[in-house]
């Protein structure tokens, strides 16, 4: 990982890291350095159980994605928040856990598409502000204009089975309701 961005800390929620396409670039996104990512074991416990919960032949892969995520990110794992859980109060009791690693973390964001679980009154006192996946991303993006077209390029150069064209991509991350995301990367298609 490249450290351009040290400052960035931010905890992924399990709805983010669930589809394929915004838990990779998301990914893609840390691995380059443009942010730090963070999570818990509660958080990917979450995540898998939903997953193979609809998909159980993915089991093999879910499992062998989650150890992967580990050695490229060893410092994701949050620890020592449980303490905090009781003492915090959202809409959905469920998600305490998420903004108590937050919290433990120092993180600026929390990613998450259940913005309105989090509101920003509460979030406020902590020095934290829930955001879409696509929102960190545009966001990301318009910072690292060069960094996050280069970590994108190498995302779909990646892909092999089968390939993608730029046009794809772009299309594909469109789908993946990454449209703002998508428009910046539609905008720098030739170095895509």
């Amino acid at each position: 990982m490249s450290n351009v961005a040290d400052r960035f800390v931010v905890v992924l929620d399990a709805n983010v890291l669930y589809p394929f396409r915004v838990r990779d670039v998301l990914l893609r996104f840390a691995e380059a350095g443009l942010y730090r990512a963070r999570w818990s074991a509660q958080i990917l416990d979450e995540w898998t159980r939903s997953l193979l919960r609809n998909k159980p032949q993915l089991e093999k892969s879910v499992h062998a994605q989650v150890a992967a995520m580990a050695r490229a990110f060893p410092e994701a794992i949050i620890e020592g928040h449980d303490s905090l859980v009781p003492s915090l109060e959202l809409p959905d009791e469920g998600d305490r856990h998420v903004l108590a690693a937050a919290i433990q973390a120092g993180a600026q964001h929390i990613i998450t598409e259940n913005v309105k679980d989090f509101p920003l009154a509460i979030l406020k006192e902590y020095d934290t502000e829930a955001v879409t996946a696509d929102q960190f991303l545009a966001s990301t993006f318009e910072l690292y204009p060069s960094h996050a077209v280069a970590a994108l390029r190498k995302m779909r150069l990646d892909y092999e089975s089968p390939r993608m064209t730029a046009s794809e991509l772009i299309l594909d991350l469109m789908r993946a309701g990454l449209g703002n995301t998508a428009a910046m990367a539609k905008a720098e298609i030739e170095s895509l």
